[in-house]
């Protein structure tokens, strides 16, 4: 190895200590009173980002009002509305249009589209609604201007390319509705990739040739291409093509929690490489290993057996049945509950990323009416506590500020200039 290669190589080594650096200082010493006013004070100075929910399906529902207040645990009343935002302290959200995996046929993406041109429409009525509480983004300047008007931010994000079928002209539809990041796929195969979970195929088939076009598209509209739920040869394949920054809106450290839908040690070092940011998810399935339940496991397998894996009910197309496994699987859950995350696993996660890429590469994505949810952080207007475990843990403002909003506008900006160009 040259002089030259070998210094480079010193240098970006060491760029990735003085990261971890950063946050490896003492422990603040506050008591818990103390901890959650600094919390709340910097959640004002700064833009938070919670870069994917699901709540977008609920607001497609009559009776359900996002401006107003619902208590958390109560049936149908969802981890995130208008009101619980602000006591959270969390400024901005992409709200996921989600649309489960179907037949790839030209009905089973007509039915996708509808899906996603209802959850756009909900988006525009309620900020068209609430004018004075939210408004919709589609920049970093945007974001920044409504936050300092004191009100929430829409962000759109559609989540799984099943959306736009074989239709690549469908990308450039829904950028002019706003949205502006795409996940490539979910918990199925689709026509674009190969996904971590459930797949068509024992191989993993990766991006197809139509997957690349699809990458290719987001990169010419300003849309940020999403790797989360896609295989990992998949995820490689998408670096190879990419021409500005990608990024996980959901994910977790393989490393930490041995499951197939984080990402590996190597995938973030290739991440980070690109200038994307890996966003923690609340998943507590994606935070730690459950402990062994041969009971449980048991009633989940024959539940599987009956409707599919439970992570997929969402994709079932049949509304009867689909209700009926998820209060199947709701009343297993009761029976047998998992033991659950907590704030201090989001935020080990997040050491991990600083650890092995660096604070410019981690952010938050908590898949919040997604599954998303942890035992001290259970709906949005508990987001300040993980702030405050940040602060607990030395974390200097200015890393906080980078992981609740800086990194993923810096992605954002990233790909509109690229499309400018």
């Amino acid at each position: 190895m040259s002089h030259n290669r070998l210094r480079a190589a010193w240098i970006a080594a060491l760029a990735v200590i003085v990261g971890a650096a950063a946050c490896a200082v003492a422990p603040v010493q506050l008591d818990e009173k103390s901890l959650e006013a600094k919390a709340r004070e910097l959640h004002v100075k700064i833009l938070t980002v919670d870069t994917h929910c699901d709540t977008a399906m609920s607001m497609t529902r009559p009776n359900w009002d996002i401006g107003e207040r619902h208590e958390t645990g109560k049936p149908g009343s969802g981890l995130i509305d208008l009101p619980r935002m602000k006591e959270g302290g969390l400024d901005a959200l992409f709200f996921g249009c989600f649309v489960g995996q179907g037949a790839r046929t030209p009905e089973g993406y007509a039915q996708a589209k509808t899906r996603v041109l209802l959850m756009l429409d909900a988006v525009d009525k309620m900020c068209e609604k609430y004018p004075n509480l939210v408004a919709k983004a589609t920049t970093p300047a945007d974001a920044y201007r409504i936050k300092k008007e004191g009100k929430r931010v829409a962000f759109i994000g559609i989540e799984n390319g099943y959306a736009i079928g074989k239709d690549l002209s469908l990308v450039g539809q829904y950028a002019k509705r706003g949205v502006r990041y795409l996940t490539l796929v979910h918990s199925s195969d689709n026509d674009i990739c190969a996904s971590a979970t459930d797949r068509n195929s024992p191989a993993d088939e990766g991006l197809s040739d139509f997957g690349r076009e699809v990458v290719a598209e987001c990169n010419r509209q300003g849309v940020m291409v999403d790797v989360s739920h896609m295989s990992e040869k998949a995820f490689y394949d998408v670096l190879k093509v990419a021409k500005s920054p990608i990024f996980a809106s959901h994910s977790c450290c393989r490393a930490i929690c041995d499951n197939p839908r984080n990402l590996t040690d190597d995938q973030m070092r290739a991440l980070a490489k690109n200038g994307g940011v890996l966003q923690m998810c609340f998943l507590s399935g994606y935070l730690k290993t459950p402990k062994p339940n041969p009971e449980r496991e048991k009633a989940v397998k024959e539940l599987e057996a009956k409707y599919g894996p439970q992570r997929s009910v969402r994709n079932i197309q049949d509304e009867a049945l689909r209700t009926k496994a998820t209060q199947e699987f709701q009343a297993l859950r009761q029976k047998y509950p998992d033991e659950r995350a907590t704030v201090k696993d989001i935020v080990d996660h997040i050491d991990h990323i600083i650890r092995v890429v660096g604070v410019d590469y981690a952010g938050i994505g908590t898949d919040f009416d997604g599954g998303g949810g942890v035992a001290d952080c259970a709906d949005v207007s508990q987001m300040y506590r993980v702030t405050m475990e940040m602060l607990r843990r030395g974390y200097s403002d200015k890393d906080i500020q980078k992981i609740w909003g800086g990194n993923i506008m810096r992605v954002l900006q990233k790909a509109i200039d690229a499309a400018q160009k």
